[in-house]
């Protein structure tokens, strides 16, 4: 089992995230993932969570957490392990508080700053594509 990345499908960052995760879990035993929009997080939470989520990244943990913002990305580093464990700890260090506004101030600016991919979910490259769910 690993954890369970959403993200925004449509959102060019997000969709740079992703494969920037990929690339880095080349094993695949850390990460899946599945769009914010798709029937995998419909199955998995409640329309209370799924509308409280914010629209760009969420980790649901192997032990069945739900993180979003600050928190999530902290946690994705650290389970890449290496130098970008050593960010997690960094950005541990600062209070989640601030953590959440500086992600907030950039996920409002996100999709003007990074276009958004040709087509929403561009379609994984096979040799990935059993790591989505949809």
């Amino acid at each position: 089992m690993s954890d369970l990345v959403f993200y925004d499908g449509t959102c060019g960052f997000c969709h740079r995230s992703v494969r920037f995760l990929v690339a880095r879990d080349a094993s695949g035993e850390a990460f899946r993932f599945a769009p914010l929009e798709g029937e995998t997080l419909r199955a998995r939470l409640s329309e209370e969570e799924r509308l409280a989520l914010p629209d760009s990244l969420a980790v649901m943990t192997e032990d069945g957490r739900l993180l979003t913002r600050s928190a999530a990305m902290v946690h994705v580093l650290r389970a890449l392990g290496g130098a970008w464990a050593g960010c997690a700890r960094l950005l541990e260090a600062v209070p989640e508080s601030l953590r959440d506004r500086a992600y907030d101030a950039f996920a409002r600016h996100r999709k003007r700053l990074f276009p958004s991919p040709e087509e929403s979910c561009p379609v994984p490259a096979a040799g990935i594509r059993a790591r989505f769910d949809p």
